[in-house]
Formats: C-alpha cells, structure tokens, sequence
C-alpha cells in the first residue's frame, strides 16, 4: 500500500469553512454573555391609589397657664449689655435701662399697646402692678433708681414674671446683667 501524499481535502474545505463560521460569530457570543449579565429592567412601579383625604383635626386649644408662674417654660433668649447702662433680654423683647440724668431706671416691654397698659412683675418675694406707658415699639415703665422692686428683680431666684395687660407673658431669668444696670443708676 501507497502512502498517500495528500491530505484528504474533502475534510479540509469542511474545517476551514467551521472555523470562519466560528469566528464569525465570536463577537455575537460575546455580547450574548455580556447581555446577560446586565440585570432585567423591571416594569415601572404602579402610580400610589389617592388615598381619600378626611379634613384636619381642629387645633388643640393653648394650654392653660401653669397655676404657679415658676413652673412656667422661661421665656427663650439670653441677656445682653447693648451699650452701658442698657440690658436687652431676648432681641429686644424686654429691657431696662438706667437715666441717670433722672436717676431712675426704666423696665420696657415690646409689644403694641394704644394707650397706658398694667404691667405686673412678679419675682420670687414680691408681685407689683404699674402703670406702663406706650412708647415705640412698646410699653414703659419708670421706677426711681432706688425702688425696692428692682433689687427684687435682680435678685430674684432664678427668674421672674412680667405680664402686660393684652401681650404674651414673660418668664425671664434673673442674670447680673439686670444688677449692672442697676447699679450704674444708684
């Protein structure tokens, strides 16, 4: 038997014709598997039903006022010397001031008022009714410099009460602030 010196070439057109096919479609298997790898999207979220709406509950009324003034919040805000002889508690909302040309210190409480108001101050020995007068953007009082009330609102313990007839009471702290001011007048 003869060795044949060819190949066979029946088979090679076949292998040759495979592999081309193959390589033809490598790219397209390529981003077969890459498709799959990216998650499904899913279908958007149904829209929420409108859920029917009951009318708003009526507000609560204010609480009433604690029965003892010192077992109310204190009034937020802090003391501040504005310039001497000046003291403004909470931007403004309360002050007192020494005139020292009259020798008396003046107790102011923002607000608006159309005509003379009582103003109660009420500290932790003593509680006084005066007569305050409207001013800009407020109402005032002035008490002579060595009046007794005044050495009860410095040194009141912890805090104490102002209440203008028609305005929102105050429940403010007794700093030094109050007795700097004090002082400077006497």
């Amino acid at each position: 038997m003869k060795a044949n010196p060819r190949r066979r070439t029946d088979a090679l057109p076949f292998s040759r014709n495979l592999s081309r096919k193959l390589l033809a479609l490598a790219p397209l298997t390529a981003l077969t598997l890459v498709a799959a790898c990216v998650p499904a999207s899913k279908p958007p979220a149904p829209a929420p039903r409108p859920v029917p709406t009951t009318p708003a509950a009526p507000p609560l009324p204010a609480s009433p006022p604690p029965a003892d003034w010192r077992d109310a919040p204190r009034t937020p805000g802090d003391w501040r010397i504005t310039s001497p002889g000046i003291a403004s508690f909470g931007d403004g909302i309360f002050g007192i001031r020494c005139n020292r040309g009259s020798s008396t210190v003046s107790l102011f409480r923002s607000g608006t008022a159309a005509g003379p108001v009582s103003l109660a101050i009420t500290t932790s020995d003593t509680t006084r009714t005066l007569t305050a007068n409207p001013v800009n953007g407020g109402v005032q009082v002035d008490l002579p410099a060595r009046d007794r009330l005044l050495d009860s609102i410095a040194f009141s313990r912890g805090r104490f009460a102002v209440q203008a007839q028609g305005m929102q009471p105050l429940y403010v702290p007794s700093w030094t602030e109050i007795s700097r001011v004090i002082e400077d007048c006497r």
